[in-house]
């Protein structure tokens, strides 16, 4: 505005408006606003010679290391009142004399991951969690790796320990199995031992694989692998704890089979893993459509807003999707998604690896 005003010497303000992509209105409205004027001192307010007085005691040797409650105190208890403890914070804020007196560690902001994956095999996820053993304090120690898209379990093993090592041999043979090419694949995980060892990182650097982390402390940054677990660890049949490290190998083989091949998954418009991960929601949609649409041709009095339609298939899978992404999952890029399903289309392949350490 002020260099609008300016100009409005030597042109007029219509032609330094439109040049300046500014409204008329709005130039005026600012011309003609009343001057701010300084707000007026209240008459219970300390003085300027008594406010220097109150900041050198403050400053004092006597005083220096103390909190302005502790100086208040004193001084009431000699027969001194010079302010109140709340004006004794305001004239150190005036004159930036408030602080932290330790030196604390001042931590960054962490960037938030944002992930996409529009077909299989884009982003895996990959999180440990603990199975209780046959004593207390003992546990085993599942790795799942599932594709954030699809929901499979594409890899998983049962350990007697936490180890980067064994990590690796399970994600070199899962990644044999589904053919994924360099440079496609992006694993998330949290900030783990074993996910943020030394040798991890170099794996994932020599098999082309982008690796990525949850910011510290924040678990909805790796949302998927913690919704697996807790899908596993509340079916019915999961058991308080395993008598050794076989059970719950037997175990978790019979129940990743159920999850990948029978689960009807909400977020995958009530279809299985397997059936997304390998492309076989299209048939499967088209199949559903004629079911409902030989429904509404017998009841259609039964269907007062429109016509059934199955539920929709996913086409985009975020990790902290950006705002505009927020609105509707399915929406955006939708063009891309397919393009991307053509592109990549999986062939079927057996199940999973499953690898059992051994003591």
């Amino acid at each position: 505005m002020a260099a609008a005003l300016a100009l409005t010497d030597n042109h007029s303000v219509t032609v330094v408006c439109a040049a300046l992509g500014i409204a008329r209105a709005g130039f005026y409205r600012w011309c003609y606003q009343p001057l701010p004027t300084p707000r007026p001192a209240p008459p219970r307010t300390l003085s300027s010679d008594e406010r220097r007085a109150v900041l050198a005691m403050l400053d004092s040797e006597r005083f220096a290391d103390q909190a302005p409650a502790e100086i208040y105190a004193t001084l009431l208890d000699e027969g001194l009142y010079l302010c109140s403890i709340r004006t004794l914070y305001r004239i150190l804020a005036e004159h930036v004399e408030l602080r932290e007196r330790r030196d604390l560690t001042r931590h960054g902001t962490d960037q938030k991951p944002e992930l996409l994956a529009t077909g299989p095999n884009q982003v895996w996820s990959w999180d440990i969690t603990k199975l209780m053993g046959p004593a207390k304090w003992t546990y085993f120690y599942l790795y799942v790796i599932i594709d954030i898209f699809s929901r499979r379990v594409v890899g998983w093993c049962v350990a007697d320990r936490e180890s980067a090592r064994l990590f690796q041999v399970l994600f070199e043979e899962t990644l044999l199995k589904h053919d994924v090419p360099a440079g496609q694949l992006t694993l998330h995980a949290d900030r783990g031992g074993p996910m943020t060892a030394k040798t991890t990182a170099q794996l994932m650097a020599d098999l082309g694989v982008t690796k990525t982390h949850s910011r510290p402390h924040t678990s909805n940054d790796n949302p998927f692998s913690e919704a697996a677990f807790k899908t596993l660890k509340y079916q019915p049949e999961f058991p308080k704890n395993f008598g050794c490290q076989q059970d719950a190998t037997n175990f978790c083989r019979a129940y990743f089979t159920w999850y990948n091949q029978e689960h009807h998954h909400s977020a995958l418009g009530l279809m299985t893993p397997d059936q997304i991960h390998y492309g076989q929601a299209d048939a499967i949609t088209a199949a559903r459509q004629v079911v409902l649409d030989q429904v509404y041709a017998r009841h259609p009095e039964r269907f007062v807003a429109k016509p059934p339609t199955p539920p929709e298939k996913p086409v985009a899978v975020w990790i902290n999707p950006p705002p505009k992404a927020k609105s509707g999952p399915n929406q955006p890029l939708r063009e891309q998604a397919e393009q991307n399903r053509l592109t990549h289309s999986p062939s079927p392949d057996p199940m999973a690896a499953t690898i059992v350490s051994q003591p």
